[in-house]
């Protein structure tokens, strides 16, 4: 089942990031990296034409409560949102609380290992501070970044399916997860 996430008040910190709340004053900073091309194709979206439909997504981030701002050095570099995740994909998990997580870099940050940092400090919390049971997370079968970081940081295939993008295309994905008791083994 879908655990009640809020993070307005969650800020977490590892060797060289923090990840906190998004707030108005990130706009420039989002609009940076969301308007480069290839970066939200990755997860589904199209680049932003105008810091119009920055400024649109990112009051979404801040009123939802669930979209952690990746901060390296005082700059909004990407986002982590822990996402309500579709119950009918995991239906051994019904009786567990469980999240999705879904995450995006600024292409000028990539290849840095920020991203395996960023959404294990976020895992560490959900297991440890929100005891979750389990953890979701996709990818695009075409994304090996993205599935190089699930590897990382332990996720093991659930299944694979298709993804309706933001602007229509569909998408083979791989759907994978972490289950508490993997994450504890790692440690």
């Amino acid at each position: 089942m879908n655990a009640e996430i809020d993070i307005s008040n969650v800020i977490l910190k590892t060797e060289r990031l923090t990840l906190r709340p998004w707030r108005h004053e990130d706009l420039d900073d989002f609009y940076e990296y969301a308007r480069v091309d290839g970066v939200g194709q990755m997860a589904g979206w199209l680049p932003h034409e105008s810091r119009e439909v920055s400024a649109v997504i990112l009051a979404r981030f801040i009123s939802g409560k669930k979209t952690f701002a990746i901060e390296y050095n005082g700059k909004a570099i990407g986002s982590l949102g822990v996402e309500k995740y579709d119950e009918n994909v995991y239906p051994e998990f019904n009786e567990k609380r469980c999240r999705e997580i879904g995450f995006v870099l600024s292409k000028d940050y990539w290849g840095r290992g920020f991203m395996p940092e960023a959404v294990n400090e976020v895992l560490r919390w959900l297991f440890e501070d929100m005891e979750l049971d389990a953890v979701f997370c996709g990818h695009f079968k075409t994304n090996s970044q993205s599935a190089r970081v699930q590897e990382k940081c332990g996720f093991r295939h659930h299944s694979f399916g298709t993804y309706q993008t933001q602007f229509g295309a569909m998408v083979e994905d791989e759907r994978n997860y972490l289950t508490r008791g993997d994450w504890l083994a790692r440690r």
